[in-house]
């Protein structure tokens, strides 16, 4: 089965001791989707406040959900959520991304 979402993380500020980020959830499949989900590894880092998604951390496991209001993408479509955290901006993490 073809994956239906794909996402990005972008660092778009850091200081010392932490650093923001903006997250992306993209459709890639031809079938609208209604809610979505994108789990990383922490690596070192702590999540301090997050936007537009719903924050649950197992261990070194971060997973956001879509907000009540962002879940529904349609084929294409892209819904992001930002976050600032503590610690050193990964390079580049792993991203796992699930459609519902």
């Amino acid at each position: 089965m073809p994956e239906a979402c794909t996402a990005a993380f972008e660092v778009t500020g850091a200081w010392s001791g932490g650093f923001q980020a903006e997250v992306s959830a993209h459709n890639v499949s031809a079938t609208p989707v209604d809610g979505w989900a994108v789990t990383w590894d922490l690596a070192g880092s702590a999540v301090t406040s997050l936007w537009n998604g719903s924050l649950a951390v197992d261990g070194s496991r971060a997973t956001v959900r879509n907000a009540a209001w962002n879940g529904a993408l349609e084929p294409g479509a892209t819904a992001s959520f930002g976050l600032t955290a503590d610690g050193a901006p990964p390079p580049s993490p792993p991203l796992s991304c699930t459609a519902s």
